[in-house]
């Protein structure tokens, strides 16, 4: 497999996600599995940033959803919509039909909210009472949670957490990274410097070549 798009991916993440270059690299190995991904971290270590600069990175859609514990499943799939004109209902889409959605704290919303992820993680559609939607590809949720305060949330059950192929924490950077980025945090802030390096096409593509891989015995 051609891997200079994905060299390129990461070296243009790399310019707002400073110090962290295994992690960028595990999270380019997950959406290229078709997978989706947890990130367990504490704020302000850039978990927005990271994702906004892989939706600018490959030239996708995105959309971030702060969960709250009054947050509905339809304020996530979408809602229908009477029209007076037409007499008729009409689906009105919600922030998941995006190539990247953040689910930002994902256990501080309801077990029902958290399980109206499970479809569109799974099988890449959503249903609704007009019928089911599938969702463009590729889609990937990057879902966060603070794994250091746990009142008022909702932890996610097995086949929640099953769902993702990863788990991981971003963490700190190091002393001489912190140093770097206070005296870039203007532009680390604004992504100015992060162009799309990939397509959609390009994704797609990168996915069908990672699913062809042939393992061998030994390896399964």
């Amino acid at each position: 497999m051609d891997n200079s798009k994905a060299l390129k991916i990461i070296e243009n993440i790399k310019k707002v996600i400073i110090g962290k270059d295994d992690v960028i690299e595990r999270v380019l190995i997950t959406i290229l599995a078709k997978g989706h991904l947890l990130i367990e971290d504490i704020p302000g270590v850039g978990k927005t940033t990271l994702a906004k600069a892989l939706a600018k990175s490959m030239d996708l859609s995105y959309k971030r959803v702060q969960f709250t514990p009054d947050l509905m499943p339809s304020d996530i799939i979408g809602i229908n919509i009477y029209d007076k004109e037409s007499g008729s209902f009409s689906f009105k889409k919600g922030p998941i039909f995006n190539h990247i959605f953040l689910a930002d704290e994902i256990n501080r919303t309801s077990p029902k909210t958290q399980s109206s992820l499970l479809q569109a993680m799974e099988e890449g559609e959503v249903s609704t009472e007009e019928g089911d939607y599938i969702l463009e590809k590729p889609f990937i949720v990057l879902a966060t949670q603070n794994p250091l305060e746990y009142q008022g949330t909702f932890p996610l059950p097995e086949a929640q957490l099953d769902r993702f192929l990863m788990c991981l924490s971003i963490g700190y950077p190091d002393k001489s990274y912190e140093i770097e980025i206070l005296k870039n945090h203007q532009s680390i802030k604004s992504l100015e410097d992060v162009e799309a390096v990939a397509s959609r096409e390009d994704i797609l593509n990168m996915q069908a070549e990672v699913e062809s891989i042939t393992a061998k015995d030994s390896i399964l």
